[in-house]
């Protein structure tokens, strides 16, 4: 069996090392995330993972769009395609306190949904100000999520509840958890992110990440739980 997956890798980094190395130019953060395998002989795989972000500073507020995405084949058949969207708009009231208007949208070709979108606005606080390699925040909103479903379309209130927290292990090691629960009248969904990130280059790194989604209520034949484990490159510029 060959794999073409370490050249991938090593081409991703050298575009990474030349890559701009100010992070923050003009209030602007970017990020990417890539990780691939192919395979050819007795089997032939392809599963490739990504993701993005980019937040922009404007004074007291914070816009921030990402997306990650993920497509799994064997044999040429589709065995996997999900990409998920969200934007938000963050306004600081204070250095711990801010409102959050959050937008997702998910498209996932195996979940039984042609897809499912939600709006909350929220409330959050920062903890932790006092702990210098550690930083936790929280927040709680209410809004509405659309789900379709063939003709079995729905829409639904839903409360929001959030947390995301970070820890700089060291100056090149970090792990972060973020954890939500979203609660409607008519499904449930709950999602966990667990990361171990550490620094290989000035901008590049290397992370390590568990992602878990549970929906309480799903179309006939599918799971409640999906879970992704995946090791990608990830670079700031």
């Amino acid at each position: 069996m060959r794999s073409i997956a370490i050249p991938f890798m090593l081409t991703f980094m050298a575009f990474a090392a030349n890559a701009a190395l100010a992070q923050e130019e003009n209030g602007v953060t970017r990020e990417i995330q890539l990780g691939a395998l192919f395979t050819s002989g007795n089997t032939e795989d392809q599963t490739l993972n990504f993701a993005g972000s980019i937040s922009l500073l404007q004074d007291q507020w914070e816009y921030v769009f990402s997306l990650d995405g993920l497509f799994t084949s064997n044999e040429n058949d589709v065995t996997g395609q999900r990409f998920y969207a969200v934007a938000s708009a963050n306004y600081e009231f204070s250095q711990n306190s801010f409102s959050l208007t959050r937008f997702a949208h998910e498209d996932d070709r195996f979940s039984g949904f042609d897809s499912q979108s939600d709006i909350t606005f929220n409330y959050g606080r920062k903890l932790l100000g006092n702990i210098a390699d550690m930083e936790l925040t929280l927040n709680a909103g209410v809004g509405v999520r659309w789900s379709r479903l063939n003709d079995s379309d729905f829409d639904e209130p839903i409360v929001r509840l959030a947390g995301d927290y970070d820890w700089n292990i060291s100056d090149t090691a970090s792990f972060g958890q973020q954890l939500s629960a979203e609660a409607g009248s008519q499904t449930n969904i709950y999602r966990s992110e667990t990361s171990i990130e550490t620094q290989i280059l000035n901008n590049l790194s290397l992370r390590f990440s568990i992602n878990i989604k549970h929906q309480t209520d799903v179309p006939p034949g599918r799971e409640k739980t999906d879970t992704e484990t995946s090791v990608t490159f990830v670079m700031n510029f």
